[in-house]
């Protein structure tokens, strides 16, 4: 196992840390977690080197903390970095964020969080948080010992996150980070703004949620299958990420044993600077080979929406289709258009394209969705 440094905090923790949102499950009603087999993931990775696990008051239906907490007795709670997460959709006084802290203290059977994170900041929710006191109350929990460091995960736009790194004494952050994003939310400038202030980053979806290894077009795997690297497709995109000194942490949702072991053997090796120029050259073409099956290309501002007299939410209609034309799932998509949208409501007036940034031909684009869906 290879193992960074927090710059600020001079934590020395694994590269690779556990992520607890897409634990083993039981083929029940509901998905609950597969307890015994999660547990023994968990304890496996920590006996193989790992120190960082990383969990949230919502995953598997609140149920994660639960689980984690029992992974962590017998010892194990003294072997790793401790992070989960403030829920904000939850918090609607001041009052309520200790009171959700000291709900995950009990789930998780300890008296403080190692690292501590205000959960998927956006510039909306992020603002309505700041204002109730979460800055003040990261300080008083500090100060209580309840955790040690303070962060923020964050899904928007790079000038949000400069805002949010701006806005307060952060020790760590984590973002979305993987060979397709380097240009989107965070992106990688943003990551180098961090770690110019000497906030340690942490990445989350480094396969994007196994769409880079599992829902392949053949385009890419010809890109790998001609070079002479002996390299799975996970292997290649968690190179991509560890290659930057700028991440710290780099999570993965494992779900079963064998995808574990396959981490821990890639991580044994996650050096920093790893990739020559022939391997990023590779995966430049990969990116691109992506980007080119992207249909319409929205980015989601939502600038759209707000002048639609229809009230057409037009973002959650063309990202998710871009999204099933790069990993070859349109037919899912056609089918939750069908029982989600059922029929193209747009009134044709043209208010959503006059303000779209990227200008979109959005009329023409919701009309041809509909009618691919339908066909």
């Amino acid at each position: 196992m290879q193992y960074r440094v927090f710059p600020k905090m001079k934590v020395k923790t694994s590269a690779l840390g556990f992520g607890c949102m897409r634990l083993p499950v039981q083929n029940t009603e509901n998905h609950p977690i597969d307890r015994p087999e999660a547990i023994k993931m968990i304890r496996h990775a920590i006996d193989n080197g790992l120190t960082y696990v990383d969990t949230a008051f919502g995953y598997h239906n609140e149920e994660s903390e639960v689980v984690v907490g029992l992974a962590l007795q017998d010892g194990y709670r003294e072997r790793v970095n401790l992070a989960t997460k403030l829920p904000l959709w939850k918090v609607e006084s001041f009052e309520d964020m200790e009171k959700l802290l000291d709900i995950q203290l009990g789930r998780l059977q300890t008296d403080h969080v190692d690292f501590y994170l205000l959960h998927a900041c956006n510039r909306n929710s992020f603002a309505k948080v700041r204002d109730l006191g979460a800055l003040k109350f990261l300080d008083e929990m500090k100060a209580k010992g309840k955790i040690k460091y303070a962060g923020f995960s964050f899904h928007d736009d790079v000038e949000t996150f400069h805002a949010i790194l701006d806005s307060y004494d952060w020790d760590f952050c984590q973002v979305q980070m993987n060979v397709l994003d380097e240009f989107h939310q965070a992106t990688m400038d943003g990551v180098r703004y961090a770690a110019s202030k000497g906030i340690g980053v942490v990445v989350m979806e480094p396969l994007r949620g196994g769409a880079l290894t599992v829902r392949m077009p053949a385009e890419i795997k010809e890109i790998y299958k001609k070079t002479s690297y002996n390299r799975t497709e996970a292997e290649w995109a968690f190179r991509w990420v560890y290659d930057k000194p700028e991440f710290i942490v780099i999570l993965s949702g494992m779900s079963t044993m064998e995808q574990l072991d396959e981490n821990l053997k890639i991580f044994d090796k996650a050096e920093p600077n790893c990739l020559t120029e022939d391997e990023k050259e590779i995966l430049t073409n990969v990116r691109k080979a992506y980007e080119a099956r992207i249909r319409v290309g929205c980015t989601g501002c939502e600038y759209c929406v707000a002048g639609c007299p229809a009230g057409i939410k037009i973002p959650e209609i063309f990202r998710p289709y871009d999204n099933a034309a790069m990993f070859d799932t349109l037919p899912r998509f056609y089918e939750n258009y069908r029982k989600n949208i059922v029929e193209n409501k747009c009134l044709k007036c043209g208010a959503c394209e006059a303000s779209c940034p990227q200008k979109i031909e959005i009329r023409k684009w919701l009309d041809t969705i509909c009618r691919e869906a339908n066909a």
